[in-house]
C-alpha cells in the first residue's frame, strides 16, 4: 500500500529518523466543527503536539492519495469541501484510490494507516461503538473490529456517548480488545467524565503506556489498546442534559430515517444545538488533552527506543 501513500516532509523526517509521531484522524476535528473553527483546532491539536517534542500526522485522502501529515493547504481542502465529504473506514480506503477522491479518515481508517506506515499513536475526539438500537439494526462501527488489526494505541475520551456504551464493552471484551483508563478506572462518556462503568485496568503515567506495549511486542500480541482519557472535570458536560440530548436525537434520528455513516454527524449536529456553547467547548478541550497525552506516550515509544 505504500505506494499509494504520500508523507509530508515532516512527517517522512521523523518516521526515517525514529522520532515521536502522532496519527490523528481528520473526521473528528473536519466534520466535527465548521470553517473556520475545525482549521483552528487542528493547528491548536498540531502546536500541542509539537510543544510536547512530537511531529502531527494528520491523515485524509486527496485525489485518491493517502496523506500521512497533511500540508495547509490539504487541511483547508478537507475542512471546507465543495461537497460532502465521505468518512473513509478500512473498507473504503480502495475505492476512494481508485476513484481518486478526497475523504476524511474515521478513526478505524487511521489506525490502518499508522499501522501500516509505523506510526504507533493514534489521537482523536472518541471511537466509534455499538449504536444504540443495534439488536435490530446491527449499527456497529469498525472502529471497534479494528483494534484486533492495528498494533497501536489510540488515545481518546472514550466512545462517543450517543452510543450504546455498555454493548460498546461488551463488544470489545468478546474480541479480546486492550482497554484500560488513564488515572481512571471508569470510562468516560466522552464529552461527560462519568459513565458509571468500570474499568478493570489503568495506567498512571505515560511511561506504563510505553512499557505495556513493549511487553506486548515480545509477546507476539499485534493487537491495538484502546486508551481511555477523560476531558477535565471543569470543561466536562453534565452527565444528565446530555443524556436528554441524546435521546431527543436519536428520537429524531429514527424520525428522519438517518441511518449508517450519516447518524454520527446527524445526532451530534443535535447535542450541539441543545447543548450550545458547552459542547464546543467540551469537544476542543477533550481534543486538546488526548493530543497532548498521545504524544507524551509518542516520546515514550520512540525518543526512549522502547519499540
Amino acid at each position: 500500500m505504500l505506494k499509494y501513500i504520500d508523507f509530508s516532509k515532516e512527517v517522512k523526517e521523523a518516521l526515517d529518523n525514529k522520532k515521536a509521531v502522532v496519527a490523528i484522524e481528520t473526521a473528528g476535528t473536519f466534520e466535527g466543527f465548521g470553517y473556520p473553527d475545525n482549521m483552528k483546532l487542528a493547528n491548536d491539536v498540531s502546536t500541542a503536539i509539537r510543544n510536547i517534542g512530537a511531529v502531527p500526522a494528520y491523515i485524509g485522502i486527496i485525489d485518491g492519495r493517502v496523506k500521512v501529515g497533511l500540508e495547509n493547504e490539504e487541511m483547508e481542502r478537507l475542512a471546507k469541501p465543495k461537497e460532502m465529504l465521505i468518512k473513509a473506514s478500512r473498507r473504503d480506503i480502495p475505492m476512494l484510490i481508485a476513484k481518486k477522491m478526497d475523504a476524511l479518515t474515521a478513526v478505524a481508517s487511521t489506525m490502518m494507516i499508522a499501522g501500516i506506515t509505523g506510526i504507533k499513536v493514534v489521537t482523536g475526539g472518541g471511537i466509534g461503538g455499538v449504536h444504540r438500537g443495534a439488536e435490530t439494526s446491527f449499527d456497529i462501527s469498525a472502529d471497534l473490529n479494528e483494534f484486533t488489526k492495528s498494533n497501536v494505541v489510540v488515545v481518546c475520551s472514550g466512545a462517543k456517548s450517543i452510543l450504546d456504551l455498555n454493548l460498546t464493552m461488551e463488544y470489545l471484551e468478546t474480541h479480546a480488545v486492550s482497554i484500560a483508563g488513564y488515572r481512571t478506572r471508569e470510562l468516560p462518556a466522552y464529552m461527560a467524565v462519568h459513565s458509571g462503568i468500570k474499568l478493570e485496568y489503568s495506567f498512571d503515567t505515560p511511561s506504563e503506556v510505553a512499557e505495556y506495549m513493549k511487553i506486548k511486542q515480545s509477546l507476539g500480541v499485534n493487537d491495538g489498546l484502546l486508551l481511555v482519557n477523560p476531558i477535565e472535570e471543569e470543561y466536562s458536560v453534565d452527565s444528565d442534559k446530555m443524556n436528554s440530548a441524546i435521546e431527543l436525537a436519536v428520537q429524531k434520528a429514527a424520525e428522519d430515517g438517518i441511518k449508517g455513516k450519516r447518524i454520527t454527524k446527524y445526532i451530534l449536529d443535535i447535542i450541539h444545538d441543545e447543548l450550545g456553547g458547552d459542547s464546543s467547548e467540551a469537544s476542543i478541550h477533550l481534543n486538546l488533552g488526548n493530543a497532548v497525552l498521545a504524544a507524551e506516550i509518542a516520546c515514550e515509544i520512540y525518543d526512549k527506543s522502547v519499540m
